[in-house]
Protein backbone atom coordinates (compact mmCIF):
# COMPACT_ATOMS: atom_id res chain seq x y z
CA UNK A 1 0.00 0.00 0.00
CA UNK A 2 1.46 3.34 -1.08
CA UNK A 3 1.85 6.33 1.26
CA UNK A 4 0.72 8.71 -1.53
CA UNK A 5 -2.87 9.88 -1.66
CA UNK A 6 -4.74 6.79 -2.84
CA UNK A 7 -6.75 6.63 -6.03
CA UNK A 8 -8.86 3.74 -4.75
CA UNK A 9 -10.54 3.33 -1.37
CA UNK A 10 -11.47 -0.27 -0.59
CA UNK A 11 -14.11 -0.52 2.12
CA UNK A 12 -14.71 -3.73 4.09
CA UNK A 13 -17.62 -3.68 6.55
CA UNK A 14 -17.16 -6.52 9.03
CA UNK A 15 -19.44 -7.98 11.63
CA UNK A 16 -18.48 -11.15 13.56
CA UNK A 17 -16.59 -12.88 10.75
CA UNK A 18 -13.39 -14.30 12.27
CA UNK A 19 -13.16 -17.25 9.87
CA UNK A 20 -12.98 -15.27 6.63
CA UNK A 21 -11.94 -11.67 7.34
CA UNK A 22 -8.23 -12.46 7.12
CA UNK A 23 -8.54 -13.76 3.57
CA UNK A 24 -10.64 -10.74 2.59
CA UNK A 25 -7.99 -8.32 3.88
CA UNK A 26 -5.11 -10.26 2.33
CA UNK A 27 -6.86 -10.34 -1.05
CA UNK A 28 -6.69 -6.53 -1.05
CA UNK A 29 -3.10 -6.38 0.21
CA UNK A 30 -2.10 -8.79 -2.60
CA UNK A 31 -3.55 -6.72 -5.44
CA UNK A 32 -1.36 -6.05 -8.48
CA UNK A 33 -2.52 -2.42 -8.22
CA UNK A 34 -0.89 -0.61 -5.29
CA UNK A 35 -2.33 2.92 -5.12
CA UNK A 36 -5.15 2.18 -2.70
CA UNK A 37 -6.19 2.50 0.92
CA UNK A 38 -7.99 -0.21 2.84
CA UNK A 39 -10.71 0.92 5.25
CA UNK A 40 -12.19 -1.67 7.62
CA UNK A 41 -15.36 -0.65 9.44
CA UNK A 42 -15.94 -3.00 12.36
CA UNK A 43 -19.68 -2.84 12.95
CA UNK A 44 -19.69 -4.00 16.57
CA UNK A 45 -17.92 -7.35 16.23
CA UNK A 46 -17.00 -9.52 19.18
CA UNK A 47 -13.39 -9.71 20.33
CA UNK A 48 -12.55 -12.76 18.20
CA UNK A 49 -12.98 -10.80 14.97
CA UNK A 50 -11.02 -7.83 16.31
CA UNK A 51 -8.14 -10.15 17.22
CA UNK A 52 -8.11 -11.58 13.69
CA UNK A 53 -7.64 -8.04 12.35
CA UNK A 54 -4.82 -7.16 14.74
CA UNK A 55 -1.95 -8.41 12.50
CA UNK A 56 -3.14 -6.11 9.71
CA UNK A 57 -3.56 -2.91 11.70
CA UNK A 58 -0.48 -1.26 10.14
CA UNK A 59 -1.93 -1.82 6.67
CA UNK A 60 -5.54 -0.76 7.20
CA UNK A 61 -7.54 2.18 8.46
CA UNK A 62 -9.60 0.56 11.18
CA UNK A 63 -12.69 2.00 12.84
CA UNK A 64 -14.89 0.32 15.42
CA UNK A 65 -18.50 1.41 15.83
CA UNK A 66 -21.52 0.09 17.66
CA UNK A 67 -23.57 -2.24 15.47
CA UNK A 68 -25.65 -0.23 13.00
CA UNK A 69 -25.90 -2.56 10.00
CA UNK A 70 -23.94 -2.98 6.79
CA UNK A 71 -25.38 0.10 5.04
CA UNK A 72 -24.30 2.39 7.88
CA UNK A 73 -20.87 0.75 7.96
CA UNK A 74 -20.41 1.30 4.23
CA UNK A 75 -21.54 4.92 4.59
CA UNK A 76 -18.95 5.44 7.33
CA UNK A 77 -16.34 4.09 4.94
CA UNK A 78 -17.45 6.46 2.19
CA UNK A 79 -17.13 9.40 4.60
CA UNK A 80 -13.55 8.34 5.40
CA UNK A 81 -12.55 7.57 1.81
CA UNK A 82 -9.84 9.65 0.17
CA UNK A 83 -9.76 7.82 -3.16
CA UNK A 84 -11.17 8.94 -6.47
CA UNK A 85 -12.74 5.49 -6.74
CA UNK A 86 -14.46 3.29 -4.16
CA UNK A 87 -14.68 -0.50 -4.10
CA UNK A 88 -16.62 -2.47 -1.50
CA UNK A 89 -15.70 -5.95 -0.32
CA UNK A 90 -17.93 -8.06 1.90
CA UNK A 91 -16.13 -9.59 4.86
CA UNK A 92 -16.56 -13.18 3.65
CA UNK A 93 -15.63 -12.59 -0.01
CA UNK A 94 -12.20 -12.00 -1.54
CA UNK A 95 -10.78 -10.19 -4.55
CA UNK A 96 -8.77 -11.86 -7.30
CA UNK A 97 -5.34 -10.18 -7.67
CA UNK A 98 -6.08 -8.05 -10.74
CA UNK A 99 -9.47 -6.69 -9.63
CA UNK A 100 -8.47 -3.11 -8.84
CA UNK A 101 -6.08 -2.80 -11.79
CA UNK A 102 -8.73 -3.82 -14.34
CA UNK A 103 -11.36 -1.47 -13.00
CA UNK A 104 -9.09 1.56 -12.61
CA UNK A 105 -7.83 1.03 -16.16
CA UNK A 106 -11.42 0.99 -17.40
CA UNK A 107 -12.23 4.21 -15.55
CA UNK A 108 -9.14 5.88 -17.00
CA UNK A 109 -10.14 4.87 -20.52
CA UNK A 110 -13.77 6.04 -20.09
CA UNK A 111 -13.95 9.18 -17.93
CA UNK A 112 -17.72 9.48 -18.44
CA UNK A 113 -18.34 6.21 -16.59
CA UNK A 114 -19.44 6.31 -12.95
CA UNK A 115 -19.90 2.60 -12.16
CA UNK A 116 -18.02 -0.48 -13.32
CA UNK A 117 -19.30 -4.02 -12.92
CA UNK A 118 -17.60 -7.38 -13.45
CA UNK A 119 -18.29 -11.07 -13.16
CA UNK A 120 -17.80 -13.11 -10.03
CA UNK A 121 -16.83 -16.60 -8.95
CA UNK A 122 -19.03 -18.63 -6.64
CA UNK A 123 -16.89 -20.54 -4.17
CA UNK A 124 -17.72 -22.81 -1.25
CA UNK A 125 -16.92 -22.14 2.40
CA UNK A 126 -13.33 -23.30 1.80
CA UNK A 127 -12.89 -20.90 -1.12
CA UNK A 128 -13.06 -23.69 -3.70
CA UNK A 129 -14.48 -23.09 -7.17
CA UNK A 130 -18.16 -23.69 -7.87
CA UNK A 131 -18.98 -21.58 -10.93
CA UNK A 132 -18.09 -18.35 -12.73
CA UNK A 133 -21.01 -15.94 -13.18
CA UNK A 134 -20.80 -13.69 -16.25
CA UNK A 135 -24.05 -11.69 -16.40
CA UNK A 136 -23.06 -9.73 -19.54
CA UNK A 137 -24.06 -12.74 -21.64
CA UNK A 138 -27.69 -12.16 -20.64
CA UNK A 139 -27.47 -8.39 -20.06
CA UNK A 140 -24.83 -6.96 -22.40
CA UNK A 141 -25.73 -3.29 -21.79
CA UNK A 142 -26.18 -1.85 -18.28
CA UNK A 143 -28.36 1.12 -19.16
CA UNK A 144 -31.13 2.47 -16.94
CA UNK A 145 -33.79 0.19 -18.39
CA UNK A 146 -31.74 -2.99 -17.94
CA UNK A 147 -30.63 -2.03 -14.43
CA UNK A 148 -34.23 -1.52 -13.38
CA UNK A 149 -35.52 -4.59 -15.22
CA UNK A 150 -32.85 -7.11 -14.14
CA UNK A 151 -30.61 -5.61 -11.38
CA UNK A 152 -27.66 -8.05 -11.76
CA UNK A 153 -25.83 -6.82 -8.65
CA UNK A 154 -22.94 -8.18 -6.65
CA UNK A 155 -21.57 -5.21 -4.73
CA UNK A 156 -18.11 -6.72 -4.23
CA UNK A 157 -17.75 -7.01 -8.03
CA UNK A 158 -18.31 -3.27 -8.60
CA UNK A 159 -16.32 -0.04 -8.37
CA UNK A 160 -17.68 3.51 -8.19
CA UNK A 161 -16.46 7.06 -8.69
CA UNK A 162 -16.62 8.49 -5.18
CA UNK A 163 -18.21 11.74 -6.39
CA UNK A 164 -21.27 9.77 -7.55
CA UNK A 165 -21.64 8.02 -4.18
CA UNK A 166 -21.51 11.39 -2.45
CA UNK A 167 -23.91 12.95 -4.96
CA UNK A 168 -26.52 10.22 -4.42
CA UNK A 169 -26.24 10.48 -0.64
CA UNK A 170 -24.82 7.04 0.12
CA UNK A 171 -26.76 3.94 1.06
CA UNK A 172 -30.21 3.92 2.64
CA UNK A 173 -29.83 2.47 6.15
CA UNK A 174 -33.52 1.53 6.15
CA UNK A 175 -32.57 -1.62 4.24
CA UNK A 176 -30.60 -4.45 5.83
CA UNK A 177 -30.13 -6.53 2.66
CA UNK A 178 -31.27 -4.47 -0.31
CA UNK A 179 -29.42 -1.17 0.25
CA UNK A 180 -27.08 -2.01 -2.64
CA UNK A 181 -30.03 -2.60 -4.98
CA UNK A 182 -31.58 0.69 -3.93
CA UNK A 183 -28.31 2.59 -4.34
CA UNK A 184 -27.61 1.35 -7.86
CA UNK A 185 -31.17 2.13 -8.98
CA UNK A 186 -30.82 5.69 -7.70
CA UNK A 187 -27.43 6.12 -9.34
CA UNK A 188 -28.69 4.84 -12.69
CA UNK A 189 -31.69 7.16 -12.51
CA UNK A 190 -29.37 10.12 -11.85
CA UNK A 191 -27.53 9.32 -15.09
CA UNK A 192 -24.53 7.48 -13.66
CA UNK A 193 -23.24 5.44 -16.59
CA UNK A 194 -22.23 1.81 -16.07
CA UNK A 195 -20.05 -0.50 -18.16
CA UNK A 196 -18.95 -4.10 -17.87
CA UNK A 197 -15.38 -5.24 -17.51
CA UNK A 198 -15.91 -8.71 -18.90
CA UNK A 199 -13.71 -10.50 -16.39
CA UNK A 200 -14.28 -12.42 -13.17
CA UNK A 201 -12.63 -10.33 -10.43
CA UNK A 202 -14.04 -11.43 -7.07
CA UNK A 203 -14.98 -14.63 -5.27
CA UNK A 204 -18.39 -14.80 -3.62
CA UNK A 205 -18.27 -17.29 -0.76
CA UNK A 206 -21.33 -19.43 -0.10
CA UNK A 207 -21.59 -20.76 3.45
CA UNK A 208 -24.20 -21.50 6.07
CA UNK A 209 -24.07 -17.99 7.57
CA UNK A 210 -24.53 -15.91 4.41
CA UNK A 211 -26.84 -12.97 5.04
CA UNK A 212 -28.46 -13.75 1.68
CA UNK A 213 -29.85 -16.99 3.13
CA UNK A 214 -32.37 -14.89 5.04
CA UNK A 215 -34.50 -15.00 1.92
CA UNK A 216 -37.79 -13.89 3.55
CA UNK A 217 -36.11 -10.59 4.45
CA UNK A 218 -34.42 -10.44 1.05
CA UNK A 219 -37.79 -10.95 -0.63
CA UNK A 220 -39.51 -8.30 1.49
CA UNK A 221 -36.82 -5.68 0.92
CA UNK A 222 -36.58 -6.40 -2.82
CA UNK A 223 -40.28 -5.59 -3.04
CA UNK A 224 -39.91 -2.51 -0.83
CA UNK A 225 -37.12 -1.20 -3.08
CA UNK A 226 -39.44 -1.62 -6.06
CA UNK A 227 -42.21 0.25 -4.22
CA UNK A 228 -39.86 3.07 -3.29
CA UNK A 229 -38.49 3.38 -6.82
CA UNK A 230 -41.80 3.36 -8.68
CA UNK A 231 -43.30 5.81 -6.18
CA UNK A 232 -40.88 8.47 -7.39
CA UNK A 233 -42.33 11.42 -9.30
CA UNK A 234 -39.25 11.92 -11.50
CA UNK A 235 -39.24 8.63 -13.40
CA UNK A 236 -38.97 8.79 -17.20
CA UNK A 237 -42.19 7.87 -18.99
CA UNK A 238 -40.53 4.80 -20.51
CA UNK A 239 -39.88 3.35 -17.07
CA UNK A 240 -43.52 3.76 -16.12
CA UNK A 241 -44.39 1.36 -18.92
CA UNK A 242 -41.94 -1.17 -17.46
CA UNK A 243 -43.39 -1.15 -13.96
CA UNK A 244 -45.76 -4.11 -14.25
CA UNK A 245 -43.14 -6.27 -15.96
CA UNK A 246 -40.46 -5.29 -13.41
CA UNK A 247 -42.76 -6.09 -10.52
CA UNK A 248 -43.73 -9.43 -12.07
CA UNK A 249 -40.10 -10.41 -12.67
CA UNK A 250 -39.11 -9.33 -9.16
CA UNK A 251 -41.81 -11.47 -7.58
CA UNK A 252 -40.89 -14.54 -9.64
CA UNK A 253 -37.20 -14.06 -8.85
CA UNK A 254 -37.76 -13.81 -5.10
CA UNK A 255 -40.10 -16.81 -5.30
CA UNK A 256 -37.26 -18.79 -6.90
CA UNK A 257 -34.86 -17.67 -4.17
CA UNK A 258 -37.39 -18.72 -1.52
CA UNK A 259 -37.82 -22.10 -3.20
CA UNK A 260 -34.05 -22.67 -3.33
CA UNK A 261 -33.69 -21.98 0.39
CA UNK A 262 -36.63 -24.10 1.48
CA UNK A 263 -39.29 -21.42 2.11
CA UNK A 264 -41.97 -23.10 0.01
CA UNK A 265 -44.92 -21.47 1.79
CA UNK A 266 -43.46 -18.00 1.24
CA UNK A 267 -42.72 -18.94 -2.38
CA UNK A 268 -46.42 -19.61 -2.94
CA UNK A 269 -47.32 -16.19 -1.49
CA UNK A 270 -45.01 -14.35 -3.89
CA UNK A 271 -46.10 -16.36 -6.92
CA UNK A 272 -49.72 -15.62 -6.07
CA UNK A 273 -48.86 -11.93 -5.82
CA UNK A 274 -47.18 -12.07 -9.23
CA UNK A 275 -50.48 -13.08 -10.84
CA UNK A 276 -51.65 -9.48 -10.47
CA UNK A 277 -48.79 -8.30 -12.69
CA UNK A 278 -48.47 -11.18 -15.14
CA UNK A 279 -49.06 -10.37 -18.84
CA UNK A 280 -50.16 -13.97 -19.42
CA UNK A 281 -53.14 -16.19 -18.76
CA UNK A 282 -53.02 -18.33 -15.62
CA UNK A 283 -51.88 -21.41 -17.57
CA UNK A 284 -49.15 -19.51 -19.41
CA UNK A 285 -48.09 -17.78 -16.20
CA UNK A 286 -47.59 -21.09 -14.42
CA UNK A 287 -45.59 -22.35 -17.39
CA UNK A 288 -43.49 -19.19 -17.29
CA UNK A 289 -42.75 -19.75 -13.59
CA UNK A 290 -41.38 -23.22 -14.30
CA UNK A 291 -39.27 -22.00 -17.21
CA UNK A 292 -37.98 -19.03 -15.21
CA UNK A 293 -37.07 -21.18 -12.22
CA UNK A 294 -35.14 -23.45 -14.57
CA UNK A 295 -33.36 -20.54 -16.24
CA UNK A 296 -32.33 -18.89 -12.99
CA UNK A 297 -31.08 -22.21 -11.65
CA UNK A 298 -28.99 -22.84 -14.78
CA UNK A 299 -27.53 -19.32 -14.70
CA UNK A 300 -26.44 -19.73 -11.08
CA UNK A 301 -25.24 -23.30 -11.38
CA UNK A 302 -27.98 -24.92 -9.32
CA UNK A 303 -29.56 -28.21 -10.25
CA UNK A 304 -33.27 -27.91 -10.89
CA UNK A 305 -35.33 -30.35 -12.88
CA UNK A 306 -38.16 -28.16 -14.13
CA UNK A 307 -40.25 -31.18 -15.11
CA UNK A 308 -39.91 -32.73 -11.66
CA UNK A 309 -40.75 -29.38 -10.09
CA UNK A 310 -43.95 -29.03 -12.14
CA UNK A 311 -44.96 -32.60 -11.25
CA UNK A 312 -44.10 -32.38 -7.54
CA UNK A 313 -46.90 -32.62 -5.00
CA UNK A 314 -46.36 -29.12 -3.48
CA UNK A 315 -46.33 -27.54 -6.93
CA UNK A 316 -49.44 -29.42 -8.04
CA UNK A 317 -51.24 -28.42 -4.85
CA UNK A 318 -50.29 -24.79 -5.44
CA UNK A 319 -51.47 -24.89 -9.06
CA UNK A 320 -54.75 -26.51 -8.05
CA UNK A 321 -55.26 -23.84 -5.39
CA UNK A 322 -54.66 -21.03 -7.87
CA UNK A 323 -56.97 -22.54 -10.48
CA UNK A 324 -59.75 -22.82 -7.95
CA UNK A 325 -59.27 -19.21 -6.87
CA UNK A 326 -58.73 -17.63 -10.27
Amino acid sequence: MTTDKPRVSVIIPVYNCPDYIGQAVESVLNQTYSNYELIVIDDGSRQETRLKLQPYREHIRYVYQENQGVAAARNRGIEMAQGEFVAFLDHDDFFLPYKLALQVSCFDAQPQVGMIHTGWRRVNQNGEYIQDVKPWHQIPVLDLENWVRWMPILFSAMMFRRQWLEKVGGLDTEFKQASDLDLVQRLALMGCETVWVQEVTVCYREHDRNDSLNTPLQALESWQVRDKFFARSDLPVGLRYLERDCRYRTLVWVAWRLYCTGYVGEMVEYLEKSLSYSPYSLTKTISDWVKTFGRYSAEFGYELDALSLSQSKPWQQMVSYFRNRF
